[in-house]
């Protein structure tokens, strides 16, 4: 049965795509519980950082399951199909805590489109990447032709989605769509997940949020809660609240 699991490993969350048989292509199931722990994690202080990865060592994930998705109609795939997939994948990318792509095989069509919500990647050293959409008769539908060139040259894209061909881990490395190679990729992936004890949680949220305005990562989103986070730890915004629950005007002094 196809499922997203979450374990954690101390301060660590470790979300891991199952589905083997299929390498681990995604299901409708699959989405929808990733979904559901994106916002448990989110909410959850004790955890510092997210490492995304799946079953086995052939892939990480090759992708939408076109038994899913192969029957849907015109109207229903373009409504629902491909903008629930967004919406998760947004979610993912969006997340307050650092996140870590830890690509244990080949990230093919949706799959590559995941690994690129996360923060950073890792890559095993026979693991490859694709846009393979086209052969099927589609086109990259959870932001491969968005945010993927961002984070990839625009003739690499190009020369996945138009040409369908393959990039290897070295490549995805020197581009630096990986941060580095390791043959067990969990394993380097925990250790640099573990670094994040040393920094501050709070620092890097913000950090986060304000790289994100710098890429157009839903900007408006990411200007907003900056505002937000300096506006509700002021003497301002503490005052405001405490005049409205004591139904009298406030003094405000701009701290």
């Amino acid at each position: 049965m196809s499922t997203v699991t979450c374990s954690n490993e101390g301060a660590i969350a470790v979300l891991t795509l199952v589905n083997e048989a299929k390498l681990n292509a995604l299901t409708t199931n699959m989405l929808h519980q990733l979904e559901a722990h994106l916002v448990a994690l989110d909410r959850n202080t004790d955890i510092r950082a997210v490492i995304l990865t799946g079953t086995g060592s052939k892939a990480f994930c090759c992708g939408a399951d076109i038994a899913e998705w192969g029957p849907l109609g015109p109207a229903e795939f373009a409504r629902n199909w491909v903008r629930d997939g967004h919406r998760v994948f947004d979610r993912l990318a969006r997340l307050s805590k650092p996140t870590i792509g830890a690509l244990n095989g080949h990230a093919f069509g949706g799959g590559l489109e995941l690994a690129a919500c996360c923060d950073i990647r890792v890559i095993s050293p026979g693991g490859r990447l694709a846009l393979p959409e086209a052969k099927v008769g589609i086109v990259p539908g959870w932001s491969g032709t968005q945010r993927i060139t961002r984070l990839l040259p625009e003739a690499v894209v190009k020369e996945m989605a138009l040409f369908g061909r393959q990039i290897t881990a070295d490549r995805a490395l020197a581009f630096g769509f990986a941060a580095e190679l390791a043959e067990d990729v969990r394993s380097a992936s925990l250790d640099i997940a573990v670094s994040l004890s040393r920094v501050s949680p709070r620092a890097n949220e913000l950090a986060k949020a304000m790289i994100h305005g710098a890429v157009d990562e839903d900007k408006g989103a990411a200007i907003e809660f900056l505002g937000s986070a300096a506006a509700a730890e002021s003497a301002d915004r503490e005052e405001g609240v405490e005049a409205f629950l004591e139904k009298r005007s406030p003094t405000f002094n701009g701290s």
